[in-house]
């Protein structure tokens, strides 16, 4: 059921995309686009994911889970694959935890290397945002701007307010002591200052953001391939919102969102819509193509589902 209202979800923003914009245009521009940038976006995105691999392994040996960087390559290619590839009822994140547990870790113990990635990535996502927009701060009307900076803006205080959760002692709360959900969110707490401990936050927060480069780099090519010419700068502006956006869970893959958001944020600049919206499908292509070695990796893989 909540696949079939993804799905549901999913077509009915396409079809009001579609509907204010010239499909055979669309097709025509990527029929159009130049190969040598779509090469080369294809490539920035396998380099992005790589690099998100070899973060979550540094996270992950810093969190003492132990493993060679191969293993965590393999789980997280095979977890994009899953995200991006498969419409199926287990997420490319769960499929990671799955693969820890089976090295004879605890459940929660697996969630939490898992949730605090996610939590590093998404941190350095919010941090690339603000620099871009303090770049630009003229790009988009000032509505957006600081409602973009408003969502930036909170989202790092939560991950500030969960790393100072450790501080609180529940025993001496009476109203806390007894609440058994509190407790995870505590551990969670610890394991995540000890990832942004002193040299190792430093290097999570370059990883990260290296990480998101190469993402934004694969759409800057993309949209060099079907002719968008804007600069670098205005992608550092434009694409880290719409990436926060596809991570809202009610499409597939995040499309539908993903192209909605870029030909809305894109058409603020007069950009023709068709171009943009081929540009996004060109991407979208991308993260799916980039997640292949992840089937490679399952089907060869010892464990399956």
């Amino acid at each position: 059921m909540k696949n079939a209202v993804k799905i549901a979800v999913t077509l009915t923003i396409l079809f009001l995309i579609f509907r204010n914009v010239d499909a055979q245009r669309v097709t025509q521009v990527i029929g159009a686009a130049h190969p040598g940038y779509v090469l080369l976006g294809f490539l920035a995105q396998l380099s992005s994911t790589f690099m998100a691999s070899y973060r979550w392994s540094v996270i992950m040996k810093t969190l003492r889970f132990g493993q060679d960087f191969p293993f965590y390559l393999k789980s997280y290619f095979k977890g994009a694959f899953f995200n991006q590839a498969l419409p199926t009822s287990i997420g490319g994140d769960a499929l990671r935890v799955l693969d820890v547990i089976r090295l004879g870790f605890r459940k929660r113990n697996a969630f939490a290397g898992v949730f605090i990635d996610r939590l590093v990535g998404l941190s350095g996502l919010l941090m690339l945002n603000l620099l871009a927009n303090l770049l630009r701060p003229d790009l988009l009307p000032a509505r957006i701007f600081w409602v973009i900076n408003a969502m930036s803006l909170g989202g790092i205080g939560a991950i500030l307010l969960l790393m100072a959760v450790q501080r609180f002692n529940l025993n001496r709360f009476a109203l806390l002591r007894n609440r058994s959900w509190l407790r995870p969110v505590h551990g969670l707490s610890r394991r995540t200052n000890r990832v942004y401990r002193g040299r190792m936050g430093a290097i999570q927060i370059v990883l990260t953001i290296v990480t998101h480069l190469f993402s934004v780099l694969s759409i800057y090519f993309l949209a060099q391939s079907v002719g968008l010419g804007y600069g670098l700068l205005t992608y550092l502006v434009i694409v880290p919102p719409v990436i926060l956006l596809t991570l809202i869970p009610v499409t597939l893959a995040g499309w539908g969102i993903r192209e909605g958001a870029m030909v809305g944020l894109f058409a603020l600049l007069g950009a023709d819509k068709s171009v943009v919206l081929a540009m996004s499908i060109l991407y979208g292509v991308a993260l799916i193509v980039t997640s292949l070695p992840g089937l490679y990796f399952y089907l060869t893989g010892k464990y399956q589902i």
